[in-house]
């Protein structure tokens, strides 16, 4: 079930680093694999949730296996990532830094998970906060960023409106700082020794000391449901007054974006669209030089597709 939550977002994720950073998605096919590997592999690890249950070492060997065995795709995803964004000419826009926040806390969640994914650790950290904040870098707050990211990028899709950045701006910084303070934190506390699903922890002497990190905790959680409202008046004002998009705000080629007003006429398309290229068609010099822009659509002809369809 974690896994099915966070695959969309690795999508999502996935175009726009490409779009923010004017860059093709470096190893485009080995993204969907290593997702398509992901999605066949979470129906067999379950198992890493159980290794004090009492199963039998063999079994919890073999599930050890399969944990490391779905860490792979996962870490191809990621360097994928970083090679798409790596010396792009990099947009920074709401919906790019959102997507860098959730490569930012998949990062740190992925390295965290490690010591869970194993037996011989997973016994001192199974069951104590560390699995919380593990967890929530990992699934919960990638999936919360990656959602809002795809918000910001098509909104003005949704709508014919768009979104104000500096309010956007004002959203993701106060999201990213408390949610990476918030399950820090919690990674601490757990690597501390406390328990998670405890009434009172601070009635056992060990952890008593971690009361006032707790405490910061709770203080950093209320302000990022705080920072929220910022979204919700970010997002009912445009609605009614924020600033009507373009066409294609962003200057991307897929055909959302190039084929279709903003917000869409019923059937999307007023005529069927005849694809060229792919959905990541950036920083061709030959483009630039004779159309003079850095990306191209997926439904333009450009040079041997032109001879192409001039010969049909």
């Amino acid at each position: 079930e974690v896994y099915i939550l966070i695959l969309p977002v690795w999508g999502i994720v996935g175009d726009l680093l490409s779009y923010f950073a004017r860059k093709p998605h470096q190893w485009y096919r080995g993204s969907v694999l290593a997702m398509w590997a992901v999605t066949i592999l979470s129906a067999v690890v379950y198992g890493h949730h159980m290794y004090q249950t009492g199963m039998a070492p063999m079994l919890g060997l073999g599930f050890e296996f399969l944990t490391l065995c779905i860490s792979v795709p996962a870490i191809i995803l990621f360097y994928n990532w970083l090679g798409t964004i790596w010396k792009g000419r990099i947009r920074y826009h709401t919906p790019m830094l959102f997507a860098l926040g959730v490569v930012f806390v998949f990062g740190i969640g992925g390295l965290t998970g490690l010591v869970l994914g194993t037996v011989s650790t997973d016994v001192y950290m199974h069951d104590t906060m560390w699995v919380i904040g593990h967890f929530h870098l990992t699934f919960a707050a990638a999936s919360f960023l990656g959602s809002l990211a795809g918000i910001y990028f098509w909104f003005p899709k949704m709508f014919g409106r768009m979104l104000d950045e500096n309010l956007g701006k004002v959203h993701f910084w106060g999201s990213i700082v408390c949610i990476t303070i918030v399950f820090s934190l919690q990674l601490l506390v757990g690597y501390s020794g406390q328990q998670r699903r405890l009434y009172d922890p601070f009635q056992y002497s060990y952890i008593a000391h971690l009361k006032d990190i707790n405490m910061w905790t709770s203080y950093f959680a209320f302000a990022l449901g705080a920072t929220q409202v910022v979204f919700i008046i970010n997002f009912v004002w445009s609605l009614v007054a924020g600033k009507k998009a373009e066409q294609n705000p962003w200057e991307v080629g897929t055909l959302e974006w190039t084929d279709c007003t903003s917000p869409p006429v019923y059937y999307n398309f007023e005529k069927i669209p005849h694809v060229h290229h792919g959905p990541h068609e950036f920083s061709n010099p030959e483009v630039k030089e004779k159309l003079g822009k850095d990306w191209l659509g997926q439904t333009e002809t450009f040079g041997a597709d032109e001879a192409l369809q001039a010969a049909e």
